[in-house]
């Protein structure tokens, strides 16, 4: 960062939001800590965010802060020594044929109508399965970060999209969904390798894969990929070796 950043860095205030239902741990309450304003957050300050915990949902730039809870732990693969396991390179293999192209953050008729049927099949409890027009654009094309849109074709048919923030060092993966009723696919397993990979090309040190709670089966599969490291008290440290079970 240049001197400019730094300033606007030192000049970012944090407010807590107020406590709302968590989305992991249904019988908890959440709060968030939140980055403003949002004008003082260029590409450069949000990239020096991210290695403290932070992630965004549209140009919402937030952490867990929870009083009772320190159970969201912010997660990143360290590419270098990733070596993937005998299931993930046959959901490698699987999927190898899919077409791949990168875009800007643009709206198509067609990627609201995979995410729709992504959440409504894949998250069907969640609370994104009601989002309107309005609010996917909010949630996955707003973005004052360094930001591309990745297209997974097969057969010209769209499978996947990807929303992922380039940074300095590092990779963040955003938000990915997927065609939810092709049998036997592995795509959510495809697509982090494919972006470890690509973080490999562009000699990066790091993908970012949001948080991870032990006491949540959706987050189970980021132990998967090995080295990942956490931010706990501050540091990152690489958590022990423990494969979880294969839920995507």
């Amino acid at each position: 960062m240049n001197l400019l950043d730094d300033i606007r860095l030192s000049e970012l205030k944090l407010y807590l939001t107020t406590p709302y239902p968590c989305t992991y741990l249904p019988e908890r309450l959440a709060c968030s800590q939140v980055a403003a304003p949002n004008f003082l957050i260029t590409p450069e300050v949000f990239a020096q965010l991210v290695q403290q915990g932070f992630r965004r949902s549209g140009t919402f730039i937030y952490r867990p802060h929870c009083d009772a809870c320190q159970a969201c732990t912010p997660v990143r693969v360290e590419v270098a020594g990733f070596v993937p396991s005998r299931t993930q390179r046959r959901a490698w293999q699987r999927h190898r044929a899919l077409k791949i192209s990168l875009h800007g953050l643009e709206d198509k008729e067609e990627y609201y109508a995979l995410y729709k049927r992504y959440q409504n099949i894949r998250h069907a409890n969640g609370h994104m399965k009601d989002d309107n027009r309005q609010q996917y654009q909010n949630f996955l094309l707003a973005s004052q970060a360094n930001t591309m849109l990745v297209e997974f074709r097969e057969n010209d048919v769209l499978r996947m999209v990807s929303i992922i923030d380039v940074l300095e060092d590092s990779l963040s993966a955003v938000y990915t969904f997927y065609e939810p009723n092709v049998p036997q696919a592995r795509f959510g397993v495809y697509n982090v390798l494919w972006q470890i990979e690509l973080c490999r090309m562009l000699k990066l040190d790091y993908l970012y894969l949001g948080y991870w709670i032990a006491q949540s089966q959706k987050m189970a599969y980021k132990k998967n990929f090995q080295p990942l490291q956490a931010l706990m008290h501050g540091k990152w440290q690489t958590l022990p070796n423990v494969t979880a079970p294969l839920n995507r």
